[in-house]
């Protein structure tokens, strides 16, 4: 009779482990759902900020026309090729926005400024959501290979997370 009520411990502390860990799993999930909406958002913002500096008439028409172009390439492109998008954007920000001549030439007027100002604070907020979305995504996957998770299918039906990969690099001669 002692045996059974040792079997039954067991039992009920493996069903403690288990649902502890099946909401460990969907509070990851919940965290990587926010983290690439912070990150979209961001994203979004920075597209608009270049779109802003680009069509304020500040910077010459070739580079208005190379962060028009690349600006407006982000923001309409799907999911597939959105990573795509956002690195030509970061490349496009680098070859326009990268002499240092030229900044020192814009920053002297307050309203160019103000828009580097926000451009630069936009691109550093992409590279930091970025970040911290893969730290996330990256938690994700390290629970859902564990053996107990998959055996168990505590992830339920939720799609395995991913990484977003772009290219998050902005001029250096941003303020």
């Amino acid at each position: 009779m002692e045996w059974l009520f040792v079997v039954a411990a067991v039992v009920v502390v493996f069903a403690v482990l288990l649902s502890w860990t099946a909401g460990r799993v969907d509070r990851l999930h919940h965290r990587v759902n926010s983290a690439r909406a912070g990150l979209e958002t961001q994203l979004m913002h920075r597209s608009g900020a270049a779109l802003e500096l680009a069509a304020s008439g500040l910077v010459d028409p070739a580079r208005s026309l190379l962060l028009l172009d690349a600006a407006h390439e982000a923001r309409a492109s799907d999911q597939p090729d959105r990573e795509l998008a956002e690195s030509d954007l970061s490349q496009a920000l680098v070859a326009a926005l990268g002499d240092q001549d030229e900044i020192a030439r814009l920053q002297e007027d307050p309203e160019a400024r103000d828009l580097l100002t926000e451009l630069g604070n936009a691109c550093r907020k992409v590279e930091l959501a970025r970040r911290f979305h893969n730290d996330v995504v990256s938690s994700a996957l390290a629970l859902r290979r564990n053996a107990v998770v998959r055996w168990f299918r505590l992830a339920g039906h939720a799609e395995m997370p991913s990484t977003v990969e772009l290219d998050d690099s902005w001029p250096p001669t941003l303020p």
